[in-house]
């Protein structure tokens, strides 16, 4: 299947889970109050989120050890993988930590009810712009300009190194907010909600 397509449709997905939370808080409510139900989403959540953040940090690592061995078929296997594993794995774990953190957020008294809660939600939304903004096009022009390498040229011109360099940085720009939430989401700090800052 097309990479662009099951990406389109995982961010898709995702806003209108966003959008629906916002739309039917009481509905969500009404779901998080029933107990048989909370374990369920707590461990999906936790499990997804961990999964997703492995893979991430995992991926930076990768493709970091694939940049420092300068060998043009390591760079092109590992960028290939990492873009695949984006779009088919990481998507729908982000749409389901998202989609069963929402869950969790409104049957602890909403997304917005508390400091931690609030500046986790903001903090993945903005690792999500992050990602949506500067990642993904900077996949697709590593992805086009891997296709346009030629198999007889031996190394990476320097132009399309920088790009692969611009884009570990983009990586950890959007990982780092991640690791925050985490962070936030276990030791859960007591202060106040976002909304309450200003």
């Amino acid at each position: 299947m097309n990479t662009r397509i099951v990406l389109f449709v995982a961010l898709g997905f995702m806003g209108l889970m966003i959008f629906a939370a916002i739309l039917f808080p009481d509905f969500l409510e009404n779901i998080m109050l029933t107990p048989a139900y909370y374990n369920h989403i707590l461990f999906l959540h936790v499990l997804t989120v961990m999964l997703f953040f492995v893979n991430a940090v995992v991926g930076i690592f990768w493709e970091a050890r694939s940049l420092s061995s300068k060998n043009k078929e390591v760079i092109v296997h590992t960028y290939k993988t990492v873009t695949w594993l984006d779009a088919h794995f990481s998507s729908p774990m982000i749409i389901l930590a998202v989609s069963s953190g929402i869950l969790l957020g409104y049957g602890n008294g909403g997304i917005w009810s508390s400091g931690w809660l609030s500046l986790s939600f903001l903090l993945f939304i903005f690792s999500g712009l992050v990602w949506i903004v500067s990642d993904i096009p900077s996949q697709y022009k590593i992805r086009d300009g891997l296709e346009r390498l030629s198999s007889s040229i031996a190394d990476i011109p320097p132009d399309f190194m920088n790009l692969l360099k611009r884009r570990l940085f983009i990586s950890l720009s959007g990982v780092l907010p991640l690791f925050i939430v985490f962070v936030l989401m276990i030791y859960k700090p007591d202060f106040p909600s976002v909304m309450d800052w200003f």
